[in-house]
C-alpha cells in the first residue's frame, strides 16, 4: 500500500500543479476561481459565466462597458479578466441603480475593484468617449429597454438612439454581447407588451435593432438554452426562474 502510495503521489502533484497553471493561463477561469462575493458562486451554476466570458473574447488590457450592470455579477469578473491595464464602466440607469444600490456598494467597498468605474445616466443620453471600448456586455436586460415601468410615459430607452451610444463608443471590430431571456416571434408593436408581462425579448428583434444600427452579425452561442422553457411564462415564475431559455447573439461594429 505504501508503494503505492509513493507511486501515486507524484501524479496527484503533478495534476495539481496542471490544474493551477491551466487556471493561471486562463484569465476568465482566474477570475471565477478568484475571491468573489459569497452570492455570486451561487449564480455561477445558472449563468455559465465561463462561457459567456469566452464568447465575449475579453482579454487582459480590454476596456469593456458593462450595460444595465445591476448589482455587477460580470462587473466583477470582467474587473479580474481586464487587470490594472483595462477599466470596466458599470452602467446603470437610475431605476437600476436604486435597485442594485445596496449590493452595488458592498461589491465596490474598500476599492474591492480599483478598474472599475460607476456610470449612472438616462438610457438615451449615456455619455461614453467616441472609439473607448473594446466590449460591450448585456445580459438579460436588452429587453428593459423595451420596458415600460410602472407609470412611465415611455419604455426606458429607444433602441436605435442606445445603439448608436454604444456603435459610437466602441473601437472599429468593438464587440457586443448580448444575453436575454427568449420569447416567441414577436410583432414590434407588442414588443413592449411582451417585455413588460414576460421580461422576455424575440432574439429576432435583437438581431434587426443591431444590423438597423450597423453592427454585423459574428455568432450565436447555444450555451444556455433550455428547450423545455415555456415562453409564454414570465421568466419570474418559479417554474422557470433561473433556467429560462436564453439566446447569446455577438455583434462586431465594422
Amino acid at each position: 500500500m505504501q508503494l503505492i502510495s509513493r507511486c501515486l503521489l507524484p501524479l496527484a502533484l503533478s495534476l495539481f500543479a496542471w490544474g493551477h497553471t491551466a487556471v493561471a493561463d486562463d484569465p476568465i477561469a482566474a477570475a471565477i476561481a478568484s475571491t468573489r462575493m459569497p452570492a455570486d458562486r451561487i449564480e455561477d451554476a445558472w449563468r455559465k459565466p465561463h462561457e459567456v466570458l469566452r464568447f465575449l473574447e475579453i482579454a487582459p488590457g480590454h476596456h469593456v462597458l458593462d450595460f444595465y450592470a445591476g448589482p455587477g455579477y460580470y462587473s466583477e469578473l470582467l474587473a479580474h479578466i481586464v487587470g490594472q491595464s483595462g477599466q470596466v464602466l458599470i452602467y446603470n440607469n437610475e431605476l437600476y441603480n436604486q435597485a442594485a444600490h445596496n449590493g452595488l456598494t458592498s461589491r465596490l467597498a474598500r476599492k474591492r475593484l480599483p478598474n472599475a468605474v460607476r456610470v449612472n445616466a438616462p438610457s438615451n443620453y449615456l455619455k461614453l468617449a467616441p472609439g473607448s471600448l473594446d466590449r460591450v456586455l448585456i445580459v438579460l436586460t436588452y429587453h428593459d429597454i423595451y420596458w415600460q415601468p410602472g407609470d412611465a410615459p415611455e419604455p426606458m430607452g429607444d433602441p436605435e438612439k442606445v445603439l448608436r451610444i454604444l456603435r459610437e463608443a466602441l473601437k472599429p471590430g468593438g464587440l457586443v454581447v448580448v444575453v436575454d431571456h427568449l420569447a416567441n416571434p414577436t410583432a414590434r408593436e407588442n414588443i413592449t407588451s411582451v417585455a413588460n408581462r414576460l421580461h422576455r425579448i424575440d432574439p429576432q428583434v435583437v438581431r434587426a435593432d443591431f444590423e438597423r444600427a450597423g453592427f454585423a452579425f459574428v455568432d450565436e452561442s447555444t450555451a444556455l438554452r433550455h428547450p423545455d422553457d415555456d415562453h409564454t411564462k414570465s421568466v419570474f415564475d418559479a417554474s422557470v426562474r433561473h433556467y429560462t431559455d436564453q439566446f447569446i447573439y455577438k455583434f462586431r461594429r465594422p
